[in-house]
């Protein structure tokens, strides 16, 4: 495998990357078959992208749902790590509002 993680990335921080795209595939699979990705049939962008947003957030209930729920193989080490950084502040949070003058 080639990598442009640090020189000092330990070993199974490489392989839970390396694997990471197998799991993308798989959710790929599932919003294609399982939540209708794949059944839009219209002609412009704007209704695809209405569409896969959709598709998307079902999805995306549903991995939750799971989460809460517990019990799953497929996400359980969504649970234990978290992508987000200790500082991350949501946009259209009341701490990044604009000033108002």
């Amino acid at each position: 495998w080639l990598s442009t993680l640090a020189a000092g990335t330990p070993v199974d921080r490489l392989v839970q990357v390396a694997k990471m795209r197998w799991r993308i595939e798989r959710d790929y699979q599932d919003l294609k078959q399982e939540f209708g990705l794949g059944h839009f049939e219209g002609r412009g962008w704007r209704g695809f992208h209405h569409h896969a947003s959709l598709c998307i957030a079902a999805y995306g209930f549903l991995v939750a749902q799971r989460l809460i729920q517990g019990g799953s193989k497929k996400n359980a080490a969504i649970r234990d790590t978290s992508g987000l950084p200790s500082d991350y502040v949501p946009r259209g949070s009341p701490a990044r509002a604009a000033p108002r003058g």
